[in-house]
């Protein structure tokens, strides 16, 4: 038995880290075994999630199977579109320059601040009264 070819990519964005497939395909994505437009719900999610199969032309090459926990919804939409340009890069060398260049490959590391002792939150102080 030929197992089918699949390319693996790792995104991660904030607190959400996503697994990504991609296998030869029309181009339906499955997130956490849903489609796509019912698990982000919203057209800019979506947008965000396609955007590196729309730029490398690629939409309708790859089946896009995807595991995404942790974070919220945006950063779990920003760790899948890191996923799917990873793992194209796997698929093809050459279209890293492209993918490079539109900031798909970097990831973005912003996080969450830590609490400092003292404070409500991490910048946050109770209100001061000099009297």
């Amino acid at each position: 038995m030929a197992e089918s070819i699949k390319f693996y990519g790792t995104g991660r964005r904030k607190n959400a880290i996503a697994k990504v497939w991609l296998v030869p395909g029309t181009g339906n994505f499955t997130i956490n075994k849903r489609e796509l437009g019912e698990y982000f719900g919203k057209k800019t999610l979506e947008m965000i999630v396609r955007q590196p199969l729309v730029l490398t032309s690629t939409l309708d090459k790859y089946d896009v199977v995807a595991t995404v926990f942790g974070g919220g919804t945006t950063g779990q939409a920003g760790a899948v579109r890191h996923g799917i340009a990873r793992a194209l890069v796997k698929a093809d060398e050459e279209l890293r320059p492209a993918l490079k260049q539109a900031g798909f490959m970097t990831r973005d590391p912003r996080m969450k601040e830590r609490r400092k002792y003292g404070l409500k939150k991490a910048r946050k102080a109770s209100q001061f009264s000099k009297r």
